[in-house]
C-alpha cells in the first residue's frame, strides 16, 4: 500500500449514528404536495474517512413519493423513492445549498467548505445531485434540468419543512445551471441569493460539440484510488491536490464484480470453465472478450460513477436560455469565473447594467472552487456580507472587488 493508502484509509467505520429522514409526498384534493417526515436513526457503516475534516456530518435524505386517492385515503399508491446523500456543516446562519458539477459529487465542496465556515456564519448543505456520488434513485437517467430542479426543492422541504431557514443557492457548470433553474421555478422559498461558477450560456452551448471528444479522451479506469487523483492532477482537472483526494472519491467507483484479487481469480476462473463447454467460432470470440474485460478489471478496478457520455440529450436543456433565466431571477447574484473572456453578449450587457456581481478568479481550471477554493470562499462571504446574508467571523475582512 501506499504512504497515502497507509497514512489515511478513504474508508472507516463511523463510529457515530447517521439520520435518515423519511419523507412522503401526498396528493390531496388541493393537488399541493406535502411532506410528512419521521425522523428514525440508523447506523452509517462506512463513510469517507477524508470527508471529516470538511463536513461534521453526512445525512441520506430518503424521499418516498406517495399518491392518495382523494376519496380512499387508506390506499396508498407506492410510485417510487429516493435516497439522496447530503453533507452538512455548521449550525448557525444562512445555508449555503451547494450543487456539483456534473460527474462530480458533492465531495468537489469539501475544502470550500472548511474555507467558508471560518470566514462568516453559515451552514453547509452539499448534495449529491441524482445520478452522481451516493445518491440513489429510480430512474437515475434522467437527468433534465426540470428533475433535477425538482430534486433540490423536494430535498429542502424535506429537510426543512414549510419554515426553511434562508437559503443561497450555488452551482458549479452542471449544478449552477440547476441552481438557476431552480431558483427560477420558485422551488426554494427562502432563496436569498444565487450564485453560478464558471457557467456561462454562450461558452456551455458552443463547448457542447467538442464535449464528447474531450469524455473520450479520458481514462476509462484506474488501477486505484490513488491513480485516479494522480490522473485528475496531472491532467488539469483538479489543480489542488487536497481538493482532488477527496473529490475524485465521489466521482469513481470499483468496478462491479471486483471485491479483491482473489474472488477476481475465482469470477476468472469460473468464466473459463463455463466457456469450455461452449460451442466453437463466435462463441469463443465471447469467451475471450470476457476473459480480457475481467482481466481488464482486474489491472484497473475503479471507473467512473457516471457516463456523461449517455447524458448527452440533456446538455441542451441545462444550459439554453441559462443567460437570461440568471438574469431574471428577483435576488442578488454572484458569477465567478475562472476567465473574462467566458462573458456572452447578454451576461456582458447585464454585467454593465449593474445586475448581477461578477468577480474573475485567474489562474483556475473550470473546476475554480476546488481550484482556488480559498478565492472562491472570500468572495461568497464578501457577497454574504455585503448584503448583510451573514455575519463575518474569525477576524474576517471584506476585499470589495473592482467589478
Amino acid at each position: 500500500m501506499s504512504s497515502l493508502g497507509q497514512r489515511e484509509s478513504f474508508f472507516f467505520l463511523l463510529k457515530k449514528w447517521s439520520y435518515w429522514l423519511h419523507v412522503s409526498k401526498t396528493d390531496l384534493m388541493s393537488q399541493k404536495l406535502l411532506f410528512k417526515c419521521l425522523l428514525s436513526l440508523e447506523v452509517c457503516n462506512f463513510a469517507y474517512s477524508l470527508v471529516l475534516p470538511y463536513f461534521s456530518h453526512q445525512y441520506y435524505y430518503e424521499v418516498n413519493d406517495k399518491n392518495f386517492s382523494e376519496q380512499k385515503l387508506r390506499y396508498v399508491i407506492f410510485n417510487y423513492s429516493y435516497t439522496f446523500r447530503v453533507y452538512k456543516s455548521g449550525s448557525e446562519g444562512p445555508v449555503l445549498l451547494l450543487l456539483h458539477g456534473g460527474g462530480h459529487s458533492a465531495l468537489s465542496w469539501a475544502v470550500f467548505t472548511a474555507a467558508i465556515i471560518s470566514r462568516v456564519q453559515c451552514r453547509i448543505v452539499a448534495l449529491d445531485l441524482r445520478g452522481h456520488g451516493e445518491t440513489k434513485v429510480k430512474n437515475s437517467e434522467d437527468l433534465s434540468a426540470e428533475t433535477m430542479a425538482k430534486d433540490v426543492g423536494n430535498v429542502v422541504e424535506a429537510m426543512y419543512g414549510d419554515l426553511p431557514p434562508p437559503i443561497m443557492l450555488i452551482g458549479h457548470s452542471m449544478g449552477g445551471a440547476i441552481a438557476v433553474h431552480t431558483a427560477s421555478s420558485n422551488l426554494v422559498p427562502s432563496l436569498l441569493g444565487l450564485c453560478m461558477i464558471d457557467v456561462v450560456e454562450g461558452t456551455a452551448m458552443d463547448a457542447l460539440n467538442s464535449m464528447q471528444n474531450f469524455l473520450r479522451g479520458r481514462p476509462k479506469t484506474f488501477k486505484s484510488l490513488e491513480n485516479a487523483i494522480e490522473w485528475s492532477v496531472k491532467s488539469g482537472q483538479i489543480r489542488n491536490l487536497e481538493s482532488a483526494r477527496v473529490s475524485m472519491v465521489g466521482q469513481v467507483k470499483q468496478c462491479e464484480g471486483i471485491t479483491s484479487p482473489e474472488g477476481s481469480k475465482s469470477i476468472v476462473e469460473g468464466i473459463i470453465e463455463e466457456e469450455e463447454e461452449d460451442e466453437e467460432g463466435s462463441e469463443s470470440v465471447n469467451k475471450r472478450k470476457k476473459e480480457d474485460d475481467m482481466e481488464t478489471k482486474k489491472d484497473h478496478p475503479y471507473t467512473w460513477r457516471i457516463e456523461l457520455a449517455k447524458t448527452e440529450k440533456y446538455w441542451d436543456g441545462w444550459f439554453r436560455g441559462l443567460s437570461n433565466l440568471f438574469l431574471s431571477c428577483p435576488i442578488p447574484k454572484l458569477l465567478l469565473l475562472a476567465g473574462v473572456d467566458r462573458l456572452d453578449k447578454d451576461l456582458t450587457i447585464g454585467q454593465m447594467q449593474g445586475k448581477f456581481q461578477m468577480q474573475v478568479l485567474p489562474q483556475c481550471g473550470h473546476a475554480v472552487h476546488e481550484d482556488a477554493p480559498d478565492k472562491v470562499a472570500e468572495a461568497v462571504a464578501t457577497f454574504l456580507i455585503r448584503h448583510r446574508f451573514a455575519e463575518p467571523i474569525g477576524g474576517f475582512q471584506c476585499v470589495f472587488p473592482g467589478c
